[in-house]
């Protein structure tokens, strides 16, 4: 017999990004750091801002806890520091919030630029009034309990996105992008590119200059059927 587990486990993060790195993304649509990851790092599409207005850039503080359980999520607001997002994993759990107004309020104080999870929410309008951004599944109006195991600033799993506590993350309007932190010097300068690109293509749209946006003659190559 294993016994009790442990309430929380609790990991010390051994790396972070840096503030220039964060910087050097935050002004970036998350579509464009998509593309600057080849598609990958995007959290699935169930995990849907409180209101389309909300946007963060920030660095995880990750905690995951067990189905309607909110322990660890409690506990990560004494790891935060002013920057930080919450990245809170409840493996997809629907059967109550992780979170409130209340929750949400304090991690404001704290200097938190917002708060992803693939679970419930509660508090709606509480949250947009006195919280930083909050991008969750939805919504349910009842609460977890504080019982654990959780575990604190280890390797989450959230939207189908592995997320390590020091990574950059971007949310806006379309979506939650993740950057790895062991990464982010190769995808800030992937970022470059993708930016320069869309320059070029904005232009030539606002010029007049583009009258389709496929190759044909690759395709014809390859065999068109008109029928």
């Amino acid at each position: 017999m294993i016994g009790d587990p442990l309430a929380l486990r609790i990991h010390t993060p051994v790396g972070r990004a840096t503030p220039e790195q964060v910087a050097a993304v935050a002004d970036a649509p998350t579509s464009f750091l998509a593309d600057a990851q080849q598609g990958w790092n995007c959290m699935d599409a169930a995990i849907r801002p409180l209101d389309p207005d909300m946007r963060f850039v920030g660095v995880a503080v990750t905690a995951a806890g067990g189905p309607r359980d909110n322990l660890a999520a409690i506990a990560a607001l004494d790891l935060v520091a002013p920057g930080d997002v919450l990245v809170l994993a409840t493996g997809c759990d629907r059967s109550g919030a992780v979170i409130g107004d209340h929750y949400a309020a304090v991690a404001k104080q704290k200097g938190v630029v917002g708060i992803v999870t693939d679970g419930m929410v509660r508090d709606a309008a509480g949250i947009r009034a006195k919280g930083p951004p909050v991008f969750s599944c939805g919504l349910r109006p009842n609460s977890g309990y504080r019982n654990g195991p959780g575990e604190l600033n280890g390797t989450v799993s959230v939207g189908e996105v592995a997320v390590h506590p020091g990574d950059i993350v971007v949310a806006d309007e379309d979506g939650v992008v993740v950057v790895p932190h062991v990464h982010a010097e190769r995808v800030i300068a992937a970022l470059a590119e993708v930016q320069a690109k869309e320059d070029v293509l904005e232009g030539k749209i606002a010029r007049g200059e583009l009258t389709t946006l496929w190759d044909r003659a690759r395709y014809l190559e390859r065999g068109v059927e008109e029928l």
